[in-house]
């Protein structure tokens, strides 16, 4: 890894520190070339700390280690991505990021869709959809996403690509309905499909 440690008067680079899981940015630190060795040799991330003005590694007092998952180097040579598993909170504040974020896997529009949808199922609104397919209950939720599918099936057969996506896009909605209608999640899903990845 050819990386510039001389850009700066410290011998020190950012080292940007993102969940391996989730791709959530976990903090912010920074290494020199002895951080960055001691990271590699322990698999535990290891800094340098300006205050300190020592090296020091992430969760040698809290227990709370961020365990070595990648390296990656910028276009310029002076900045490292280093992907980790948290072992516990990052921040000193207890909190999941240094921006005080919960660190949960994101699937973009689809997690906030289904934010809007646990939001609907708890706090019920007359004027609602998504509200009253909980009102009706299991069996109501369950049929819609099967006629979601049949009708998917059904344009899928045709050239009308606009009929077909309005439809997936049905079908799409109403299982996400039903995983919560059954207490699960878009993640939970996910995780059974890369377990299947060979």
């Amino acid at each position: 890894m050819n990386i510039d440690f001389t850009k700066s008067k410290e011998g020190l680079v950012p080292a940007i520190i993102q969940d391996a899981t989730t791709a959530k940015v976990l903090m912010l630190g920074y290494m020199n070339a002895e951080a960055l060795q001691q990271t590699q040799l322990t698999q535990r991330v290891t800094f340098f700390s300006r205050s300190k003005k020592r090296l020091w590694t992430k969760g040698e007092e809290s227990g709370h280690f961020l365990e070595l998952v990648d390296i990656r180097i910028d276009c310029d040579n002076d900045t490292l991505l280093i992907q980790a598993n948290p072992k516990g909170p990052t921040c000193h504040t207890g909190a999941d990021t240094c921006w005080n974020e919960k660190n949960t896997t994101s699937f973009g529009f689809l997690s906030e869709l289904e934010e809007t949808i646990n939001d609907r199922k708890h706090n019920d609104q007359d004027d609602s959809y998504i509200a009253s397919l909980f009102r009706k209950g299991i069996n109501k939720i369950a049929q819609k996403v099967g006629e979601e599918a049949v009708e998917t099936v059904i344009e899928s057969k045709d050239n009308n690509s606009d009929l077909f996506l309005n439809e997936s896009a049905d079908l799409l909605f109403h299982l996400l309905i039903l995983l919560q209608a059954k207490g699960y999640r878009l993640e939970d899903i996910v995780k059974i499909l890369e377990k299947r990845k060979k």
